[in-house]
């Protein structure tokens, strides 16, 4: 028997994100990009010419394009769950750009209305998937540190304001440096060191205004309606304890990812798919740290779109799950909570361990066979 279809996709938001979907998603043969919508056409129709997709137009339209079994959300925070819930209800899987909705009971209903239809959703970030990411787990899986015992993370600089063209969204409800970066740094904390049981937090904003510094509105002046510094503690159920900053306040820029284990300590790749592993065996004065490059094929954005597709073609489940997404959002909310509160905040939501990637994984293999194939297969 023939490989059945690579499944279809269509892409709904044509910003700045989507090139980065698009490139992958255009080259991988186990997925098909049919078409490509947005509340702004003329937009949608340019990424369409850009990318050879034969269909562009509105959201509505590209819910009834046959063949469309998949859809891929690229919009606005605000409206991540409106959109996932409207693609749902069309009957379509859903991949999502983080973060999956605003608030908890909007995330639940996107999993619960999914279950009920037997669909399944995936929610960025996809970094998880990475060659660099999957390197470090498979050295912490392996005991090459000893026993985790603490983390370190820290993401700071001095916004996206400076180079973003329509940077206003970045610094509503549902973004900051917390719901705009913050998934990437939790949702890596989840998979290497399990659940997060309770976070304790401070939010810090520095400036109540900013202003927009490059594009069309360049010296548009607009109002920062979220904390744009935040310092959080980490306790997991494990028993690992962290600390980790957001900030866009900083005009240092710096990431770090760090693991204390027993007997070593391991610094994640965290801000990218790719990127070398530091393993320190013992203490820095007497010990070296060895750099371990990035084991596996090459991967982008839009690898956990591919990841979905082939789960949805041999009925599993994709490791970047909205089970997980739902997790990360319960932890965040959580944080903005405790800021507010000025105490710990439990968290009541827990999620499996993610499965690892296997070296050879690669996005770009076909394992799908065309839609020709598909038809010559039926007879």
């Amino acid at each position: 028997m023939r490989p059945i279809a690579p499944v279809g996709v269509g892409v709904i938001g044509a910003g700045n994100i989507s090139d980065e979907y698009l490139r992958t998603l255009t080259a991988a043969p186990d997925v098909e990009v049919l078409g490509i919508a947005d509340i702004d056409v003329v937009r949608a129709a340019e990424q369409a010419a850009r990318y050879g997709i034969r269909f562009s137009g509105g959201v509505e339209q590209l819910l009834v394009l046959p063949g469309v079994e998949l859809v891929v959300n690229l919009t606005i925070p605000a409206a991540h769950a409106d959109v996932t819930l409207q693609a749902i209800r069309a009957g379509k899987h859903v991949w999502a750009e983080k973060p999956m909705a605003l608030d908890r009971s909007a995330a639940r209903r996107v999993l619960a209305e999914a279950d009920a239809a037997g669909l399944l959703v995936g929610n960025a970030p996809d970094t998880i998937l990475g060659e660099g990411i999957q390197t470090s787990a498979a050295l912490l899986a392996s005991g090459r540190i000893g026993a985790p015992q603490t983390v370190l993370t820290l993401m700071q600089g001095p916004g996206p304001d400076a180079w973003h063209p329509r940077p206003q969204f970045l610094f509503t409800r549902g973004a900051g440096p917390l719901f705009d970066i913050g998934p990437y740094y939790v949702t890596t904390l989840v998979q290497l060191l399990g659940p997060i049981e309770s976070v304790f937090a401070l939010g810090h904003r520095a400036q109540h205004e900013r202003v927009v510094g490059s594009g069309p509105d360049a010296g548009t002046r607009f109002p920062v309606e979220v904390d744009t510094h935040l310092s959080v503690l980490t306790r997991f159920a494990s028993g690992v304890v962290g600390t980790s900053v957001y900030s866009f306040d900083s005009a240092q820029r710096r990431q770090l990812f760090e693991i204390t284990g027993s007997s070593g300590v391991l610094r994640v790749p965290v801000s990218g798919f790719d990127g070398d592993t530091e393993v320190l065996d013992g203490d820095d004065r007497s010990t070296a740290w060895a750099s371990v490059p990035p084991e596996g094929a090459r991967r982008q954005r839009g690898a956990g779109v591919v990841d979905l597709a082939r789960a949805i073609r041999s009925e599993g489940e994709s490791r970047a799950s909205g089970r997980l997404a739902y997790h990360v959002l319960d932890v965040m909310l959580a944080i903005e909570e405790s800021t507010a509160a000025g105490s710990p905040v439990s968290i009541e939501s827990t999620t499996t361990a993610v499965a690892q990637v296997p070296p050879e994984w690669d996005p770009n293999a076909r394992t799908a066979g065309s839609r020709d194939e598909q038809m010559e297969a039926r007879g």
